[in-house]
């Protein structure tokens, strides 16, 4: 795909919860590659949601979702969203589950057929594009929250995502790890997607900034 060419477009999707709360009725989104795009709105707006019905996660109740080009409705139409698309969770622990750093980092490469060799290459050399020489052998639930988020996203960007999708990346991070995710994305994010509240962030990270109310994303 080329600069310019529409990576994600979701037209009049509708999602309610079981319990019947509903979150979307005729929602439209889309994003084209090398937009890097802020996305605010109200706690319950429907934000995570937004971003686990990309990713197949959670199934809409109607409309389309179009992910490079092709519609993806069953499991298996999302395989290769999963590939190409990477998500970091808004809880880090939900991502790691590997004992050690290494692991956790290596784990996408080996899914995707990486040899242990061309693993451990990838684990270093994110490891130093997010600043984490060192922890390769650490113990991932003994890192620190801000530890915890620079490593949830190497696990994701070992796996060389064409689009992110970062939900509250920096939330309570300080400042030096929150410059170094900025880092990290202003060199090797060609296209991405940040929920956050953090506006000040935003300014340095995005190009466009999003809210979304009522069913409605609406451009600031």
């Amino acid at each position: 795909m080329n600069q310019g060419e529409t990576v994600i477009d979701i037209k009049n999707l509708g999602f309610s919860y079981p319990y019947g709360k509903k979150v979307f009725e005729g929602l439209n989104f889309s994003l084209k590659r090398g937009e890097m795009v802020g996305l605010t709105g109200a706690n319950g707006a429907g934000k995570t949601t937004l971003f686990h019905l990309i990713m197949g996660l959670l199934k809409p109740d109607a409309g389309e979702i179009e992910i490079f080009g092709k519609a993806r409705r069953e499991e298996k139409d999302f395989m290769e969203v999963r590939r190409r698309v990477g998500l970091v969770f808004q809880d880090s622990d939900d991502q790691l589950f590997c004992p050690t750093v290494e692991e956790d980092i290596a784990f996408g490469p080996l899914n995707l057929g990486k040899s242990q060799e061309e693993a451990e290459t990838i684990v270093r050399e994110t490891c130093e594009r997010l600043g984490l020489e060192g922890f390769e052998r650490k113990v991932t639930h003994r890192l620190s929250g801000g530890e915890k988020r620079l490593v949830a996203l190497a696990t994701v960007a070992a796996m060389n995502p064409e689009c992110f999708l970062l939900d509250e990346p920096v939330a309570g991070l300080d400042e030096a790890t929150t410059d170094r995710f900025l880092r990290y994305l202003k060199e090797y994010g060609e296209t991405y997607v940040i929920i956050t509240h953090d506006h000040e962030f935003l300014k340095n990270a995005v190009d466009k900034v999003y809210m979304l109310k009522d069913s409605k994303i609406i451009s600031l």
